[in-house]
Formats: structure tokens, sequence, C-alpha cells
């Protein structure tokens, strides 16, 4: 068992599990007072966010809690993990200063700060894991707890998202649990660093397919790639905003770290699985990016962007495979596109907040003109927008350089060989993503700060000084970001271990003009995509002569209810079909048998149901202090008493469906299939827990 330093194992153990208990004090002070519960809240998160940056002193610390057989949880605080724990904490920090001010008029706010807290921790424990079983571990503990910070708002689209969040983080929770089952049984530990030094032991990576591969669903899943992201565009839109701000920003993060940790510990130079991730992630980056201009509703806009920005972060860690020796410029690319994307989306989700909780809107079409007049609003929204689209100066243009320089190298690297065209083909589709990204963020900041609204004005005050102060700071460090590049690359080279990145050969000209026209392209092809495709084709004159924003796509074009709904009905139908079919089997064997046969077996087997009916009336008899009945009144009146028997099942089963039908309407989720989901996952982390309580004594 590694050595830990003592400093390290306790500023783990708080970061890790501090939050968990203080979501329970939350809650409880809450019936008591509602601003020393938000107070304590946000001292909570500053503590948690202070021993964070500690951390980044200790790096290389380890702690296991225990070591007990396959049991046993471990943790590891290395250069990304504690950069990105720092960046978790301070998210959270900044939504929950948000939170009093967004949540001041809501219910059940005891409840989202209890399960806000447990998510901070759950989050901690996945960035700090250094085995699979630790990592999922927290990834359930998390599913359950950001379930409930989706239906927060209790309102239909709320639990249909919730329900959709739910069932793809179970369904493929549990086909990553058997690969990591399987990977244990192949090679005997889930430790990333002996999974590392097992994989490049063996040129063949075989044997790590498939279970690479079942794992890989469960992280793809809860990083928001296609096919799998169809959770992402319905869930962020409904939470609330600072849980919108965490589920883009920090929550689909956790996905990312799986993919990353999967890839490059076990695959790297291995071209079969690098293409096999480079495909969905292309796709990813692009879809995203077309929802994006296709929406009219300002947080699904921005959820449609985390879709496409989670592309653009999985093109790196597929290059960062592909590259292998040559993987500098993707490692770097990866982790700071990685932590602009949180920061960008942590600035914009808490601004439509704002939005929000002044306008109770968010379609477009209603909250037009709502920044107009606004300076400091002016200034947040446009740092983080010039941000996410790449514009030189902005940190967003850093981390974009290096991923489409990875590219480049890629292409002349399998130059002549069967790869190149598809790294050209990617090199391009990012180039022309970051057209699209241009195009709907200059949707939303028309709209916000250009177009003129009818609605009332927003009052003069439209932000809290703490939240104006949060969101300024912020903003301010994505230029920053940009314009002192040596600030990233420090943080980058911090983050380079745990990518197994190779240093860099070369200082990167970061404002070259071949990284400066691969931008402005991006930007023209937006230009062109906003005046041709949003305002031609996307927008028409109202009666009143103003130009509004419609509804092109059809809302049955939804890849959940065109396939995963009806597949997952088809499977349970035809399932249970099968299984009923199976359990009857044996009964219709014997019966089968007994048909064939003849003489005193038969006898026996056709005097069984009155010999049974006898005893069964017998014994109610001897209850009932009255003496037996002759063997031949049951004969006689069987057919009565069977017809007596089916009549009163009838009734109860009819009695029972009338109980269901009643039960269903007092809740929206009764006899629901997801609940059966919820109360399987449930059952599962019982276990887990059970099974973690020793180690847990123990220590």
């Amino acid at each position: 068992m590694d050595d830990a330093v003592f400093t390290g194992n306790i500023l783990l153990l708080a970061v890790v599990f501090w939050p968990m208990l203080a979501g329970f004090m939350a809650y409880f002070l809450g019936s008591k007072s509602e601003r020393l519960r938000d107070i304590f809240a946000i001292l909570a998160v500053a503590v948690t966010f202070v021993s964070s940056l500690l951390l980044v002193q200790n790096q290389g610390t380890n702690l296991r809690l225990v070591d007990w057989g396959a049991f046993a949880l471990y943790f590891r605080a290395d250069g990304f993990r504690a950069l990105y724990v720092c960046i978790t904490a301070f998210l959270w920090l900044v939504t929950s200063i948000f939170s009093p001010e967004y949540f001041g008029h809501s219910k059940n706010t005891n409840r989202y700060w209890l399960f806000n807290l447990l998510t901070f921790g759950a989050v901690m424990g996945i960035f700090f894991s250094a085995d699979f079983r630790t990592t999922f571990l927290f990834f359930e503990i998390m599913t359950f707890t950001s379930y409930a910070l989706v239906a927060h708002d209790e309102n239909p689209k709320a639990l249909r998202a919730a329900e959709t969040l739910l069932g793809v983080s179970i369904i493929c929770g549990l086909v990553q649990l058997m690969g990591i089952w399987i990977m244990h049984l192949r090679f005997g530990t889930l430790e990333f660093a002996r999974l590392q030094e097992i994989s490049m032991a063996m040129p063949d990576k075989s044997l790590f397919y498939l279970p690479g591969a079942l794992m890989l669903v469960g992280f793809a899943a809860k990083a928001g790639m296609f096919p799998l992201h169809i959770w992402l565009p319905k869930a962020h839109p409904v939470a609330p905003a600072p849980a919108s701000a965490l589920l883009s920003g920090i929550l689909t993060k956790t996905g990312v770290f799986g993919v990353a940790v999967v890839s490059s510990n076990i695959f790297m130079n291995d071209i079969a699985w690098g293409t096999m991730l480079l495909i969905p992630a292309i796709i990813t980056m692009v879809l995203g990016a077309v929802l994006g201009v296709f929406s009219n509703d300002l947080k699904r806009t921005l959820a449609c962007s985390s879709v496409s920005q989670i592309g653009f972060i999985i093109t790196g860690i597929a290059m960062l495979v592909l590259l292998g020796d040559y993987n500098a410029l993707a490692a770097r690319g990866t982790f700071l596109h990685m932590l602009n994307h949180s920061l960008f989306k942590l600035i914009l989700f808490v601004a439509a907040g704002v939005v929000y909780i002044n306008r109770h809107e968010l379609d477009l079409n209603k909250i037009r003109g709502f920044g107009r007049g606004k300076p400091l609003f002016f200034f947040i929204f446009l740092m983080a927008a010039l941000g996410i689209t790449g514009i030189p100066l902005w940190s967003g243009y850093v981390s974009k350089t290096l991923l489409k320089k990875s590219l480049s190298e890629g292409y002349y690297l399998f130059y002549d060989l069967p790869l190149y065209l598809p790294l050209r083909i990617s090199y391009w589709a990012l180039i022309i993503t970051g057209g699209l990204t241009f195009a709907y963020m200059t949707k939303l900041f028309v709209t916000l700060f250009v177009d003129k609204g009818g609605e009332a004005k927003a009052e003069k005050r439209y932000i809290s000084l703490p939240s104006a102060i949060a969101l300024t700071i912020s903003a301010a460090m994505v230029p920053f970001l940009g314009s002192f590049t040596q600030t990233k690359d420090y943080l980058a080279g911090l983050a380079k271990t745990f990518f197994h990145g190779n240093p860099l050969k070369y200082a990167i000209p970061y404002f070259e003009w071949g990284n400066i026209s691969g931008a402005l392209i991006s930007v023209g092809i937006g230009v062109a995509v906003y005046m041709l495709v949003v305002r031609g084709l996307l927008m028409q004159r109202s009666e009143s002569g103003a130009k509004v924003n419609i509804d092109v796509l059809p809302a049955w074009l939804d890849l959940e209810t065109l396939v995963y709904r009806p597949f997952l009905g088809f499977v349970t139908r035809y399932t249970s079909i099968i299984a009923r079919t199976i359990s009857s089997l044996p009964d219709t064997l014997v019966r089968i048998a007994v048909s064939k046969k003849t003489g005193l077996i038969t006898k026996a087997l056709a005097g069984l149901p009155d010999a049974t009916l006898r005893l069964v009336f017998n014994i109610v008899l001897r209850i009932s202090g009255k003496s037996h009945l002759p063997a031949e009144y049951v004969s006689l009146n069987s057919l009565a008493f069977y017809r007596r028997m089916r009549l009163m099942r009838k009734r109860s089963v009819l009695a029972l469906r009338r109980r269901l039908q009643l039960l269903q309407k007092k809740s929206a989720m009764a006899g629901n299939f997801y609940v059966d989901l919820l109360l399987f996952g449930m059952g599962i982390c019982v276990v887990l827990v059970f099974l973690f309580s020793r180690a847990l004594i123990s220590y």
C-alpha cells in the first residue's frame, strides 16, 4: 500500500466527505432558518474550495481508505485531479452564491441544498478516484443525487427529463459495471496505474476491448457523447439555473474523466480504439452545434452547445490515443478545453438564471432586449460568448488552436494511410463547428442585447451584489487566460501526466497567422450561417413587423422518442413473454407426459384437485368447529366451487386494477418503468454501501 502524507489524508477525506455531511446539516438548519442554511451551505463550499487549493501543494498524495480485499477505496491527488477539483469547487462556490437569489421564492429549497451538496461530494470522489471500483461507487451516488436536481421543479417536463437521465444512467451504469467485473476477472486489478503497466506490456490489446467498450458506454453516457447524449438537451433546460451550470460545467466532465482514464491508461497508441472514439466524437461535436442553431430556448441552446463542446473534448482524447508519442498538443488541448468549457457554462447558465428570475421566461422571442442598458450583464455575457466561439485573445481560442493543431499533426503523421482522410475531414469538421458555434452565440447575443423586446423592463436591480461580483470575476478570467497564455501552458503542464502526454518540444506560436486564420475562417462561416440560415430561414416577421424565431424541426424528430423508448418497450414486452413461456414450460411438459400415460399415476394426478380441495375444506371446517365433509361432497360440488373461485378472482383483479388506476392519477410516476429502475439502482447502492461499510468501520 502506498504511503500517504498525513495532511494529504485529512484533506482528501475532507474534500470528499465534508460536503456530504454538510448537505444533511444544511437540510436540518433549513427547518430553523433559511438564511442560516444558505450562509452555512456557502461557507461549507468555501471551506472545500480552500481545502482543494491546499491539495495543489500536495500533488502525488495517495489515500487508501482501507485495504480490504477487492473492496478498497483508493484516492489520489495528482496534478490534474488537484486542479480539476479546484475548478469544481470554484464552480460550486459561484453557483452557491447565486442560489439564494435564484431560489428566493422557490419551494423544496432544503431538498435542493441536500442533494446539491451530496452531488458535490460524489463528484469530488470521482475526480480523486484512482481505481474503477471507487469511480463506480461515486458515479452511482452522483446519478441518484443529480436526479433530484433535474426533477426539482416537479413539473411534467422536469420529471420526464429526470426519467431520461435516470434511465440512461442506470442502464449504461449496469453495462459499465459488467465491464468492470470483466476487467477485474481478466487482469486481477482495477487500479489505473496497474492497468496501464499491464497494457504497456501487452502489444495486443484484444483482451481489453470488451471490458473497455462496456466501461466506455457508462462514461460516454454521463459525458453526453452521441448516441447517448439524449438526456443532456432535456435535463439542462428544465433544471434550476445553478444546477444547470453544474450539470454542464462539471457533471459531464466526470464522464470525460472516465473516457480519458480508459483511453490514456489502457489504449494508448491503439489505432482501432482511437478511430472508434473519434467517429462519435466528431458526430457529437457537429450535431450539438446544429441543434444549437435550431434551438429557440436560451437554456436549451446552451445545453446543445454543451453536447458540441463535449465533442471537441472527446476528439482531443481520440487524438491523444492516435498520436501516442506525439500527443503533447492533444493532451494540453483536451485539458484546457475541459477547463474552458466549465468556465464558459458557469457564466452562461448563471446569466440565463439572471434572465429567468427577471422575466420568468427562456423563450428567445420573450426575452428580447433583456440585456439592453445593462453594461455589467453585457460584459459578463460577451466574455463567455467570445471565449466559447474561439476568438483570439480569449481562452477558448487557445484550447481550440491546440486541438486543431493536434488534428493537423495527425493527418501529416498518417499521410498515405487509410486514417488520413478521416483526420482531414475531422479537421474541417472542427472548423465548421466553430462557425456554427459563432452563429448560435450571435443569435443569443443579438436577441438579448440588440433586439427590442415588447415586455416590461426588468427591475433596476436585476442581480444581487454577491452574484454580480462572482460572475464578474469569472468573466474576467476568460480574457486573462486567453491573453496570458503562459498561465494556461503552466496549468496544462501540471495536468499532462494524468493524460500521459509527452513534453512539448517547441514553444506554441498561438498568434501566428496560420492559427489565427483558422479562427477567422470559423468566424466567416458563422457570419454566413447566421445571416443565411438564422436570419433567413429560422426567422419570420410577426404581425407587428418584428422578426421572430420559429421552430422548424418537428417535435417528433427526437432520438429518444423514435428509437430508445420504443426499443425499451419492445425489449420489456417480449422478454416478459419469453420469461412467462419459460416459467410455464415445466407444467406444460408434465401435462403432456400425464396425457400420454395411463394407470395409477394418471388416476392419482387426476384426483389431486379433489384431494386438495377436500384438505382445504376440512381445515376450514376444523377451525370453525364443524365435522369433516365426506369425499363425495367435494366431487359433487367441485364445479360450483371452481366457478365461484374464478368469479372471486375476477372481482379481485378488477378491484386491483381500479386501485392501480387511482394510484396512477395521484402520482404521474406510479407504475413507471423508471421507478423500477430507480428502485433497482437503489438496491445496488444498498449492496455497495453494505460491502463498503466494513471498510469504513475498519478505518
